[in-house]
């Protein structure tokens, strides 16, 4: 397997709006006197967050509890915490949002090693892969599923596909559940073929060597330790802890998926010399979408990322202010007639999904694809 090439955006295209925008979004940061990183507000959401798993946990490994319901409740609560942690606080560690030290960055990149993934290979599937060449065939993994799976219309249709609005929805719940079995490894080894591992740390068997301690470090606190310290049957730990990756599987689907696989989003494939003609702030525009962008308690819990359209624009900001920024860009879309993709609600975004999936397995979708 060949290194990955890289593909490059037009600088002209589009030029006038990524420079006008930048500009207002550094001026914003200026006139009021603001950091660009974390805020109060998200450190009492990070402690809130990390506690909905950790104390939940420190309860497990304790034996504090024995009773089945009671331990089957700490499990579900330590899913709302993986969910949380990795929608609120690694997303925005890892891309070196939540504070300017890198020190700081970094330690809290490695929570999701604590929830059963891994910071290198997830940095590299979604800020190099997804971020750099969103909804890109070939390119980005977030539309490059299993199989059975359809996201893109420039992908392979298959008959089962037909299916897939229904089906899907299992399969997400399975998200979070590859990663703590071989979707890390399956990826840190492809990514080594891709020549991709040496941005995360020249030596592959320092990596290697690193995810195999957080894996074992992780069963030993979600299902060895709890097993020996509580005296229920051993058959419900297993159980419980699907019942926790099926629930923070199913909740970061819903979150990122009404992001691009939607009906206002556009799919790409790159010229045959590799180029994308089109500026690359545009192409975040057109390839991504927000939802639910009134709703307070959304925005709070899932680390802003209902405005995917300023993530994704500026990714190194972080996402307690993306609610302030997206007026700035919807005003300056609007100015250069670049479409801002927006679901009134989260509901309707899960609809509009739902709609496009069915779509795209039916081969009824090329390109733009705008449903009723």
């Amino acid at each position: 397997m060949p290194a990955l090439k890289p593909i490059k955006y037009s600088r002209k295209i589009g030029a006038d709006f990524n420079a006008t925008l930048n500009k207002r979004v550094r001026a914003y940061f200026k006139e009021n006197n603001i950091s660009r990183h974390a805020n109060a507000n998200m450190v009492i959401k990070t402690i809130f967050m990390c506690s909905l798993f950790i104390v939940p946990a420190g309860f497990l490994i304790s034996g504090l509890i024995q009773s089945v319901w009671l331990v089957g409740l700490m499990y579900l609560l330590m899913g709302l915490g993986t969910a949380g942690i990795g929608l609120s606080i690694m997303h925005d560690a890892n891309h070196g949002a939540y504070s300017q030290k890198n020190s700081v960055n970094r330690w809290l990149g490695k929570l999701v090693n604590l929830v059963g993934g891994y910071a290198p290979t997830w940095k590299i599937q979604h800020n190099v892969l997804h971020h750099t060449y969103t909804n890109v065939e070939g390119y980005d993994e977030d539309i490059q599923p299993p199989p059975f799976l359809r996201f893109s219309p420039n992908a392979e249709l298959k008959p089962i596909h037909k299916f897939q609005h229904l089906y899907a929805w299992f399969f997400y719940g399975l998200m979070t559940f590859s990663w703590i079995t071989a979707k890390d490894f399956k990826q840190l080894y492809r990514y080594k073929k891709l020549d991709l591992t040496k941005t995360e740390n020249p030596s592959f068997g320092k990596l290697l060597a690193e995810l195999i301690f957080f894996k074992v470090l992780y069963y030993v606190i979600v299902l060895v330790i709890p097993i020996l310290m509580i005296d229920i049957a051993w058959y419900w730990f297993p159980i419980f802890l699907f019942m926790l990756h099926f629930e923070a599987g199913l909740i970061l689907a819903l979150v990122f998926q009404p992001a691009h696989v939607v009906p206002e989003t556009e799919f790409v494939e790159a010229e045959d010399d590799l180029t994308i003609p089109n500026n690359f702030a545009i192409h975040q525009m057109q390839t991504t979408a927000n939802f639910a962008p009134r709703s307070r308690v959304l925005y709070w819990l899932i680390g802003g990322l209902n405005y995917q359209v300023e993530h994704h624009l500026f990714p190194n900001i972080c996402h307690v202010h993306y609610k302030n920024l997206s007026k700035i860009v919807r005003e300056t879309a609007e100015e250069y007639g670049v479409p801002y993709n927006s679901h009134t609600t989260f509901f309707s975004a899960i609809r509009y999904h739902w709609k496009m999936l069915r779509a795209i397995g039916h081969g009824q979708v090329e390109g733009r694809f705008h449903i009723g």
